[in-house]
């Protein structure tokens, strides 16, 4: 038998080992969790093999289910279900799965489920209590109000579906009080015609003209025959509002005296000696008439003289070179200006302009152009992080070529890529006990003597292996292969027989009506 346990422990590691040989192409996650039978931390889509080098890995195939890459392992037993029944004596439950590499097969792969008696906890349930108070009634006058008392389930958690029926229960309750009316404003008249066409500010005091509109408490009339009363509307029937958004009323202009004339306009040739005189008595406001006539006249006074060229004034700027302001030069406009005002005399000759006839500036005032992001280059790849089994290498890159600006899009895509990377090394697979075998018959330690049916104490023993350690991996702590205990051999001896204790009680059957059944 201890070579047949051998035997087997070296199957399944062997089973491990080669489990995947020409497997697909799998889903392969950093941790299975046997808790949940669930994978975590997912690393990419590798070879099985590759991905279940690493005993502490999952892989999911095309199926979807996830599995472990380690050797056949239970995992925890669940929390006991509650008790099938509230009252009285019924079964409860619990259970475990058998997670591992390929097809797993735990030791004694039947007992996932356990099942044990239980009574119901809810036999003394009190159930309702008594209604409480009803609520006052949702309104004080008139019709349409509504009351509402409750009741608590006084039962634990457990024992809440001994409670039926509802919580709550709702009733009309009509008053016999008539409801006072109180007052309403109808709405506002339209507001009348302004008193007036514009504002008048010349005068000392200034005069706007104004509206007025009214309104009624009827919307309904307050109720006078009720207890108590219906309160009036509050606030006034009547609203005066100055037409603030009229014109000003018109100003129209006058001139005020000539002045004497000026000097000669130049110390020599042919020129004008002005006389002026403004608008400004009063001047001209809010679109009122400007002065007729001319605000100037001229009389001639002669000297000859060279005449020498004077600039026009500037042109109004041209366009600008670019609509924004790039990454490169900043846009311009420019201007220009003529020697033509006046043009330099040739007899005598006068003097040319001087300075530059046209100007250029800077379009500063542009906003600057949308610049769209740019990738930079990946970095390489960091380096494998696992010295066994499959890892994850990452590359990252930066929006920085160039950033994007001035509402320019941001660069499309990641700046983070990953890629699975393997190091053809299989990790350490730790030992697991096997379970302990059945105990082997009683025999006499020292020589060969039965001691069938004699009051002579015997020894016997049990053995257990250590099973999957492969690559390197810990051994199963503690160091029994053997375990010893005292016995006697009883085996077809003359025995008084007395009961065991009973069994758990099995299920019902049927599971409903007057004669379902049990038995132990």
């Amino acid at each position: 038998m201890q070579v047949l346990t051998v035997q087997r422990g070296l199957l399944v590691v062997l089973l491990l080992l080669v489990s995947v040989e020409h497997s697909e192409c799998v889903r392969c996650f950093a941790r299975f969790d046997l808790i949940l039978g669930q994978c975590d931390e997912d690393i990419g889509e590798v070879d099985g093999d590759d991905c279940c080098q690493n005993p502490h890995y999952g892989y999911q195939a095309t199926d979807g289910v996830c599995r472990s890459c380690g050797p056949p392992a239970w995992s925890p037993w669940s929390p006991w279900s509650q008790c099938n029944v509230l009252c009285g004596e019924g079964v409860t439950q619990r259970h475990r799965k058998c997670y591992g590499i390929g097809n797993p097969d735990c030791e004694n792969s039947a007992d996932n489920v356990q099942t044990k008696p239980c009574n119901g906890t809810c036999c003394d349930a009190e159930g309702w209590g008594s209604w409480l108070l009803w609520s006052p009634c949702s309104v004080t006058c008139g019709e349409g109000g509504v009351r509402t008392r409750e009741r608590i389930c006084s039962s634990p958690h457990e024992c809440r579906s001994a409670c039926s029926g509802p919580s709550e229960e709702t009733e009309v309750c009509p008053t016999h009080t008539t409801c006072p009316v109180h007052g309403g404003w109808t709405a506002w008249s339209g507001w009348t015609p302004c008193s007036g066409s514009c504002i008048n500010d010349q005068s000392i005091n200034v005069t706007i003209p104004s509206r007025a509109r009214g309104r009624t408490c009827t919307n309904p009339l307050p109720s006078a025959d009720t207890v108590p009363p219906g309160k009036s509307c509050h606030g006034n029937n009547f609203q005066l509002q100055d037409c603030s958004e009229l014109p000003n009323c018109p100003v129209h202009g006058n001139w005020g005296a000539w002045s004497p004339p000026g000097p000669c306009s130049v110390s020599c040739g042919e020129g004008l000696r002005l006389s002026m005189r403004r608008c400004d008595s009063p001047p001209p406001k809010y679109g009122g008439r400007f002065c007729d006539g001319s605000s100037t006249r001229s009389s001639s006074c002669q000297s000859p003289c060279p005449v020498d060229g004077l600039w026009t004034g500037w042109s109004t700027w041209g366009e600008c070179s670019s609509s924004c302001i790039s990454q490169g030069p900043v846009p311009i406009r420019t201007r220009q200006r003529t020697c033509s005002n006046p043009a330099p005399s040739s007899s005598p000759p006068g003097r040319s302009c001087q300075g530059e006839d046209s100007q250029t500036a800077n379009c500063n005032h542009l906003p600057h152009c949308p610049v769209d992001g740019g990738w930079g280059s990946w970095s390489p790849f960091t380096s494998c992080p696992v010295t066994c089994g499959v890892g994850l290498q990452v590359s990252f890159r930066r929006c920085e070529n160039p950033p994007h600006q001035h509402g320019g899009q941001p660069c499309p895509g990641e700046g983070r890529r990953t890629r699975p990377c393997k190091t053809d090394v299989h990790c350490p697979v730790d030992g697991v006990w096997s379970q302990w075998s059945p105990w082997k018959p009683c025999i006499y330690p020292f020589r060969k003597k039965s001691i069938n049916c004699e009051k002579a104490g015997g020894s016997q023993i049990r053995e257990r292996q250590c099973l999957y350690q492969a690559h390197n991996g810990s051994i199963c702590s503690g160091t029994d292969l053997t375990d010893r205990r005292v016995c006697y051999d009883v085996d077809k001896c003359p025995i008084q027989g007395i009961w065991d204790s009973w069994e758990t009680w099995s299920f019902c059957k049927p599971s409903c009506g007057v004669k379902s059944r049990r038995f132990r």
